[in-house]
């Protein structure tokens, strides 16, 4: 039966659950971000540098010292982050280093450089463009036609999230079989460049990053709008390869891994979309205290 494909691997759980409603510390680490022409390229892993991580308040933000040197980006701007939420989340992640640093497990600290250092020069309306530009490829929109018991896994589990959609932005999203896509109308086009221009520009460098990770705007919609968790975006973005799994079978160790990042880099670019989109104040301490 169809709904065989439903049980994750680790435990015999449903698929989806839905909810109600340098040795310098100007050193940038971070993940590679998808576009090549964003990417930055710091070492994966380096030992230790410092003992002490700590935010401060300067005239342009909150910054991130380690011991008693500033962070700085990859451009070697100081590392000045909206909000002190924000700047306790990524001094968190420096702080939970071991002996060895490793980067590429660094996602906030990434997503930051790329809005502080905008190494593409992308004003807010070519961010919008470019969020709104998944819609052409979004991974719930594109349907197979066989075999059934996929036709029917895509549809019990995608469609209500488009109809979610259609009905929180006043939009029509259309799904399509053909190779050429789904026909998405200027109206809904309009719409959702309309709503996007209500973020700013920091907080649509996370919703790009993470609509590159799930291969879906609507689905990054749904995880903004609190719809959906991340596991559930995760795994309506893996719908057919979850089903080819529990079909075929995978290589263990490596499906958990990916599984795992995908959820990381997902987590980390709503977190920042959150903390970038909110005027946030909190007590300021001391992260070794």
């Amino acid at each position: 039966m169809w709904r065989s494909c439903l049980r994750l691997r680790d435990g015999g759980r449903r698929l989806l659950n839905r909810p109600a409603g340098g040795p310098c510390a100007s050193m940038s680490p971070g993940p590679t971000i998808p576009s090549p022409a964003r990417a930055y390229a710091p070492p994966t892993e380096r030992k230790r540098f410092y003992q002490n991580v700590s935010i401060t308040q300067g005239e342009g933000g909150f910054e991130i010292n380690l011991d008693q040197r500033k962070l700085k980006t990859p451009q070697a701007k100081l590392f000045t982050v909206p909000s002190e939420a924000l700047a306790i989340a990524v001094a968190t992640e420096w702080d939970s280093q071991q002996d060895t640093i490793k980067y590429y497990t660094m996602h906030l600290t990434t997503l930051c450089n790329t809005s502080l250092d905008n190494p593409t020069q992308r004003n807010k309306d070519q961010l919008i463009r470019a969020a709104v530009k998944f819609l052409d490829t979004d991974t719930i929109c594109y349907r197979v036609e066989e075999p059934e018991t996929l036709v029917e896994l895509q549809r019990n589990e995608w469609d209500p999230i488009i109809e979610w959609a259609e009905k929180r932005y006043g939009v029509e999203i259309n799904s399509s079989t053909s190779i050429m896509g789904p026909s998405i109308s200027a109206k809904t086009r309009e719409v959702l460049v309309s709503h996007l221009a209500s973020y700013n520009t920091w907080a649509l460098q996370g919703i790009e990053f993470v609509a590159a990770q799930l291969k879906s705007l609507v689905l990054t919609l749904g995880l903004i709008d609190l719809h959906l968790t991340v596991e559930q975006a995760v795994l309506l973005s893996r719908l057919e390869e979850e089903y080819q799994i529990q079909k075929w079978g995978n290589i263990e160790w490596a499906h958990d891994y990916e599984l795992q990042e995908l959820r990381a880099r997902t987590a980390a670019g709503t977190l920042f979309i959150h903390l970038c989109s909110e005027s946030t104040t909190v007590k300021h301490k001391l992260l070794n205290e």
